[in-house]
């Protein structure tokens, strides 16, 4: 009887521990999971800043290239007004497609979006 009864308390003990080991497995995780998403949120954010800043650029190049075919158009008029030959630029095709580079694309590694 005196060994069934310390048996069973080794027995409580034993899953007393487990539970508290189960217990702090559970806050590391949801402090871990808390950290996980703050690093989330805050990618998020530079994402739309970042985004936000490209459709600024977006908006600023189709804006200049329009104003480089203007004064292109304009050569051209005063080239065929005065007779006088005029060195007119091309626009070129990096500026009609920017997205078609004509230099190397650098690869993105996993460590440059890390603080």
């Amino acid at each position: 009887m005196l060994s069934n009864r310390e048996s069973a308390r080794r027995s409580r003990m034993r899953k007393q521990k487990q539970l508290e080991d189960l217990t702090d497995e559970v806050t590391r995780l949801q402090l871990s999971n808390r950290d996980l998403m703050q690093k989330i949120n805050a990618k998020e954010q530079n994402y739309g800043a970042i985004e936000s800043a490209n459709n600024v650029l977006r908006a600023q190049h189709a804006e200049l290239t329009d104003r480089l075919r203007s004064l292109n158009s304009v050569l051209q008029m005063m080239e065929e007004m005065s007779g006088f030959s005029v060195d007119i630029p091309e626009i070129p095709d990096s500026m009609m497609n920017p997205w078609q580079l004509n230099r190397p694309i650098q690869p993105i590694m996993a460590d440059m979006f890390m603080p």
